[in-house]
């Protein structure tokens, strides 16, 4: 799975447990009939979704992936095409969060509320890192791909030759 459509999926899904989390709580709420839970929740999504546009405002790549990016692995072919257990092994961690935090609300129905805010954090926070890595991919002429390793393993690269844009300003200095 190339890191770009990796970095994609894992801001909509962020974003669809968000959107998830957020209706749980909204339902719990109106079974236990407390409007003043769904104000508070509505404030901190506000507040999170404010803490999450200032940390992805950048439109550079976050250390994190930079370090990633530059330990790629060198290959001379595409690797094995597995996007679904690539998600499964990557993503899991957030699955577990989303179940974790939707099925407490029987218990606490605050504690989704909390949940969808993070979520919203990490996806707005991460939106526009596919495209700083684009970018790279462009300038460089490589693309980056997801390798499948253990789930409990840190994340790494393979690195392939790509395309690289020959942009009019870029080509023997000359401009058009």
């Amino acid at each position: 799975m190339r890191f770009v459509d990796f970095l994609k999926t894992t801001v909509l899904l962020s974003g669809a447990a968000a959107t998830a989390l957020g209706a749980i709580t909204v339902l719990a709420a109106a079974a236990d009939s407390n409007s003043r839970l769904v104000a508070i929740a509505a404030g901190w999504w506000v507040i999170s979704a404010a803490i999450g546009l200032r940390l992805g405002r950048r439109a550079e790549v976050s250390p994190p992936i930079s370090r990633l990016l530059a330990e790629a692995r060198a290959e001379s072919a595409l690797p094995e095409h597995h996007p679904s257990a690539i998600l499964l092994n990557r993503l899991w961690p957030l699955a577990v969060f989303a179940l974790l935090a939707g099925g407490l609300a029987f218990l606490a129905p605050q504690v989704p509320g909390i949940g969808a805010g993070f979520a919203i954090i990490w996806a707005l926070a991460w939106r526009r890192q596919h495209g700083a890595v684009e970018a790279i991919e462009e300038r460089d002429g490589v693309r980056f791909w997801v390798r499948r390793t253990s789930p409990l393993r840190p994340m790494a690269l393979h690195r392939t030759p790509g395309f690289k844009a020959m942009r009019p300003e870029s080509m023997n200095g000359a401009r058009r």
